[in-house]
């Protein structure tokens, strides 16, 4: 794999003849006089479009339904009296608005089991296409169910909602993985987790009462889920499609390299499309990994596990426990609670901005570093919020300080963890093997965010503040293990990293046998073919 290396690689032309002319390029070099970052028109346009349509509706849905809770509850009581002339009890009303918000993480465990049977015919791009359907589809039912008189329904559209939110939390980290250049793939990939942060938030603020959040209004929260859909359906189908995917799938190379000059935004885009067709050839007889077969890998085994743990700690490490204890929180501080619903909003405030400022450092810091982190400190200050819990009757300042925690929490949350698991999953497996990777790394997300809310009341219940121990002991568990387990992937190609986990999987990944291969014709007098004659013939026949 020496040959694809960047010193390997053609001299680039003047960048004043190569770049289109529609696309301008934000070019900073290093020390060592490279050409660093390449960011083109179409590449951030199909990042923001991807991330608006998909992973800012699965945050949106997470908050959206919080504001409206009580006046929806009102509405299934009103709805229920009215088929059966009695009111609703109690337990009925509890357990149909927890089916309510359960199913949603239901929906997107079907929607990850989806992803490799739609994607391996319709591609990434019109796999996201296709599944603006799902969000249609969701958004007419859930915005008519009140006029309707039908709660059903609402939950057939949370339902369909998470089908949507499954499918695209794997095919969008998939498509900005494989149009990105691995020098800015951490930056691109993170654009999921702060579109996310940003769907968040504004469920949030067009949830306040002088917004969608009364009574005869909540129907429009759900009805603003069409927006982005239509902006991505109108949008997306003039960007191209992955150049991985048409080359790996479709043997469409002609199609692959106009993907790549338009993502890169510059002609001479030869050694991109031989790094490509390297990959290729030495995968020319491979298909599409199942799950099971990926499970039973052993080249990929801590690849495998490494996902596994990522992900289960993503949903698992008391998030939604912050949620839950804000509001007390706050009314602790003396917060009136007329005004908490404002004050709530300065959490999503930084959620944004903690996952803008890991987007901008990833590609200095690294992978490691920030998700390390990220759970370390959300292991500390875990530690902090329970004393002041503990303690928060003893003094008036302590619920200050324990505001101060919370937010802390989910600056490290979203500075790390909330977002490179998804990258990770990317990064760590080959095209033949990343659908079936997004399909085991989705599984683990849907169950683990369906098991935090089917346990986390029983938790909460049985040991109130000190529940946040648990969550302190799953965050440390997942640094501990990121520690000792995980190779940094920062700008590194997916054989090199692939490289970094052979010796702990104690099997060559398919690049090693293929060097193995290579030095035995060598040695037996066959000779290989030269890979740098094969990039001059390509040059000569493909770049004019």
């Amino acid at each position: 794999m020496d040959s694809l290396e960047p010193s390997a690689a053609p001299v680039a032309r003047d960048p004043s003849r190569s770049a289109p002319p529609e696309c301008i390029h934000l070019r900073s070099g290093t020390p060592c006089g490279r050409r660093r970052k390449d960011w083109s028109c179409s590449l951030v346009v199909a990042s923001l479009v991807g991330a608006f349509g998909s992973s800012f509706l699965y945050g949106y849905n997470l908050s959206a339904v919080n504001a409206p809770t009580p006046y929806i509850k009102t509405f299934y009581n009103e709805s229920w009296e009215r088929r059966h002339g009695r009111r609703i009890d109690l337990d009925t009303l509890t357990l149909l608005w927890s089916v309510t918000v359960s199913v949603f993480a239901i929906g997107g465990l079907v929607g990850t089991f989806l992803v490799k049977l739609i994607g391996r015919v319709l591609g990434r791009k019109y796999t996201l296409l296709v599944n603006n359907g799902f969000a249609i589809s969701a958004t007419l039912l859930m915005a008519c169910s009140l006029q309707a008189g039908a709660f059903e329904m609402l939950i057939m559209g949370r339902f369909i909602m998470g089908v949507d939110g499954g499918i695209a939390l794997s095919v969008l980290p998939m498509y900005l993985n494989e149009i990105s250049p691995k020098e800015i793939r951490g930056s691109l990939g993170q654009v999921t987790a702060i579109f996310i942060c940003i769907g968040v938030f504004t469920g949030q603020l067009l949830g306040l009462p002088e917004l969608l959040g009364k009574e005869s209004t909540w129907p429009y929260l759900f009805g603003v889920i069409a927006v982005p859909v239509l902006v991505q359906l109108v949008s997306l189908p003039f960007l191209p499609e992955s150049p991985r995917y048409l080359i790996f799938e479709k043997h469409d190379q002609a199609g692959a390299e106009k993907a790549f000059q338009t993502f890169l935004g510059k002609e001479d885009i030869s050694r991109e499309v031989e790094e490509v067709l390297a990959e290729s050839r030495e995968r020319r007889n491979s298909r599409l990994v199942s799950v099971l077969e990926l499970l039973r890998s052993p080249s990929v085994r801590w690849q495998v596990i490494t996902v596994v743990i990522t992900m289960a700690c993503y949903q698992l490490c008391g998030l939604n426990a912050i949620w839950f204890y804000t509001n007390s929180i706050f009314g602790k501080a003396g917060i009136p609670p007329e005004k908490i619903p404002y004050i709530t909003l300065s959490t999503g405030g930084i959620e944004i901005l903690a996952a803008i400022f890991s987007g901008l450092v990833i590609e200095r810091m690294g992978r490691r570093p920030l998700l390390i982190g990220g759970f370390g400190l959300m292991t500390l200050f875990f530690g902090i919020l329970t004393v002041t819990l503990t303690l928060q009757d003893h003094a008036p300042w302590i619920p200050y300080l324990s505001i101060v925690c919370i937010l802390a929490i989910i600056a490290a949350f979203c500075s790390g963890p909330g977002g490179i698991p998804f990258i990770l999953t990317g990064e760590f497996f080959q095209q033949s093997q990343r659908p079936a990777a997004y399909t085991v790394a989705g599984t683990v997300n849907w169950l683990s965010n369906f098991a935090v809310g089917l346990v986390f009341p029983f938790i909460q219940k049985s040991l109130d503040t000190y529940c946040f121990l648990v969550f302190a002991t799953i965050c440390l568990t997942g640094a501990l293990y990121l520690y000792f387990f995980l190779p940094e992937t920062k700008n590194k190609t997916h054989a090199e990293i692939s490289q970094a986990f052979a010796k702990r999987n104690k099997a060559y990944p398919p690049e090693k046998k293929m060097d193995s291969a290579v030095t035995d014709d060598k040695t037996n007098g066959r000779s290989e073919p030269d890979s740098s004659s094969t990039l001059e013939n390509f040059v000569k026949k493909r770049i004019v």
